[in-house]
């Protein structure tokens, strides 16, 4: 198992780095938008990895931190996901966002990516809620269900309404961390369309 891959940042793509390590060895490492969107443009980066071997195929995930790599786990385990449908729901979804729409039994929220439809979105429910439970998440993934659904909800209507993801919801975090938690969900727009 390879746990991590540290070295030169060759190329950066929202679906895949290379980084290139001491010994010359450039590694392909498919990510999520969620990884893409915290990557610097450091020339020396260390991403925590997840290796999947297939009969044809030798491939890695790349995570910029634990959690991301564990929920991307968990998400194998559900029967109907594999390694491609997860790094998707990553990229639609926070950690934080996936745990309360898990906790709060959200179908909706889950169902809402793409090549999701209600029967899997069930199932990642049913068969993660006891296990996300148990993990231990930082307090920052475990962020209240109020502050989850507003902010989930303004992205929503944000994306709709044709904004970029990672500039809409890098304006609605701004806007949460100045304001507070307790703004509603019009609120929220209302600001961010302000900013944006």
């Amino acid at each position: 198992m390879i746990s991590y891959i540290k070295g030169k940042l060759v190329e950066k793509n929202p679906a895949y780095v290379i980084i290139e390590t001491a010994g010359g060895i450039g590694f392909y490492i498919n990510i999520s938008l969620a990884t893409y969107s915290q990557l610097k443009d450091d020339e020396e980066i260390t991403l925590l990895t997840y290796y999947i071997i297939k009969e044809d195929a030798q491939i890695l995930y790349g995570f910029m931190n634990e959690e991301e790599r564990e929920l991307f786990k968990l998400l194998l385990s559900v029967n109907g996901i594999g390694p491609n449908t997860a790094r998707l729901i990553l990229s639609s979804m926070s950690v934080g966002e996936v745990l309360n729409a898990i906790a709060t039994e959200d179908v909706r929220a889950i169902q809402s990516i793409k090549g999701i439809g209600a029967k899997t979105a069930q199932r990642v429910i049913i068969e993660l809620k006891d296990k996300t439970k148990k993990a231990n998440w930082s307090a920052e993934s475990k962020i209240s269900v109020s502050y989850n659904n507003n902010k989930y909800e303004a992205l929503s209507a944000l994306l709709a309404l044709g904004f970029p993801k990672t500039g809409a919801e890098a304006v609605l975090d701004k806007i949460i961390k100045a304001e507070g938690l307790n703004l509603s969900v019009e609120d929220m727009i209302k600001k961010a369309l302000k900013l944006l």
